[in-house]
């Protein structure tokens, strides 16, 4: 490797992040810069940024920051960072793989439907999974709570369906910035936080929440105790302090907000 560094601003733009996030990967004992200029600015060198590469990599898995910390602390003292890589990499293909599969499926639909050919079924829906929670929903709520979710969700256009990812991304963004920030589940913050996950919730059929006359209250309740029973439902809140801190942050709040106003 060479001697060369890049300061955190150019990080921050390389990598889509922000100096702000990396400020915070240096706080937690994630990602330490390489050295601190005379002027304070971070910089950080070819190692850091194969970690930081590896970081990023662990998030788009689903991992939360203490999980990511564990990962690289755990790792063997023979395992370089290449091999490590190497490890990301295939899952990184096997997300590929799928995502060609389901190109190809559109692009194969979109060409009989233009030429005006039969439709294959067997080949419409390769590489897609939204029913692998079908048999947990259909537990836990009932048969209809999952047709209905299921024909909501295949109603939606693809840029519905992104603008809700991205409504899940930002909720699960500010529950985790209100809980590392020490402030009170009960306060104006977190209450408003709350407000919108009750929000959303009411917005996706074939939930309690949904159903005119529901017990929205005992179910908003359910889930946040379920946030902290069940951890993959507890990665998504994960903060710096591990374990189920953050879900049990947005569990307490959620029912302040269920008390006060369901």
């Amino acid at each position: 490797m060479t001697g060369r560094d890049w300061s955190i601003q150019e990080i921050a733009r390389l990598a889509g992040t922000t100096s702000r996030t990396l400020r915070h990967y240096d706080d937690i004992g994630l990602l330490a810069p390489t050295r601190i200029a005379h002027n304070g600015y971070r910089h950080y060198d070819e190692s850091a940024l194969v970690r930081l590469q590896r970081i990023l990599l662990l998030r788009e898995l689903g991992l939360g920051l203490p999980q990511i910390a564990e990962v690289l602390r755990s790792a063997s003292q023979e395992t370089t960072e290449a091999s490590a890589l190497e490890t990301h990499l295939a899952l990184l293909r096997e997300e590929q793989n799928r995502l060609a599969r389901q190109i190809a499926s559109v692009e194969t639909t979109i060409t009989a439907l233009r030429g005006g050919e039969q439709l294959m079924a067997e080949n419409m829906f390769d590489g897609f999974d939204h029913t692998q929670y079908k048999d947990e929903v259909e537990q836990r709520w009932g048969r209809k709570a999952y047709a209905d979710g299921d024909r909501w969700w295949r109603s939606m256009t693809d840029a519905e369906r992104a603008d809700w990812q991205q409504r899940v991304s930002d909720l699960g963004r500010d529950w985790i910035a209100a809980a590392e920030s020490g402030v009170d589940p009960a306060s104006a913050a977190a209450q408003e936080v709350a407000r919108r996950h009750v929000e959303w919730l009411t917005g996706v059929p074939g939930t309690p929440a949904s159903v005119p006359g529901g017990d929205v209250k005992a179910y908003v309740i359910g889930l946040g105790e379920m946030y902290v029973a069940d951890p993959r439902f507890g990665a998504n809140y994960a903060t710096s302090r591990g374990g189920t801190h953050g879900a049990e942050f947005v569990r307490d709040a959620l029912r302040v907000y269920a008390d006060a106003h369901l």
